[in-house]
């Protein structure tokens, strides 16, 4: 049995330890089951998330910092974070290998976080994971 947690669905990406934009997923109908998950326009996807500095900043520190990469995720993770309507986050899940499809998060937020495309992402991740160092970019 687990606690139902009430908030806005958020998730953080980390890319060669960095966090990503926190992304807001709102299905435009429903809960975010597999169907909205999966299916391109079935879901609004806000990057970054409309949350002011402070609570973006609990946010990032909740799903991405306190996660240590020893956790998995060396090169990418992605963490799910509920933040409660009082502003609590709430950490979810750590997905030590994010998904890279079109309707992924962790390419949105490298997108609009320094404008990494995904041709570019997947060879930085690539360049990272052979010991190259590629850092993301500011």
């Amino acid at each position: 049995m687990e606690e139902r947690i009430i908030g806005r669905e958020t998730t953080v990406g980390i890319l060669g330890g960095d966090a990503l934009p926190v992304v807001e997923v709102r299905p435009k109908a429903g809960n975010l089951d597999y169907h909205n998950k999966y299916t391109p326009g079935a879901t609004e996807y806000f990057c970054p998330a409309n949350f002011d500095a402070a609570a973006t900043k609990r946010i990032q520190d909740a799903g991405a910092r306190r996660i240590p990469a020893q956790f998995g995720g060396r090169i990418t993770r992605a963490v799910d974070v509920m933040v409660r309507a009082n502003g609590e986050p709430v950490v979810l899940e750590v997905n030590t290998l994010p998904g890279m499809t079109e309707t992924s998060l962790l390419p949105k937020a490298a997108e609009r976080w320094v404008g990494i495309n995904f041709a570019d992402l997947c060879e930085r991740m690539v360049r990272m994971a052979l010991g190259h160092g590629v850092a993301p970019a500011r």
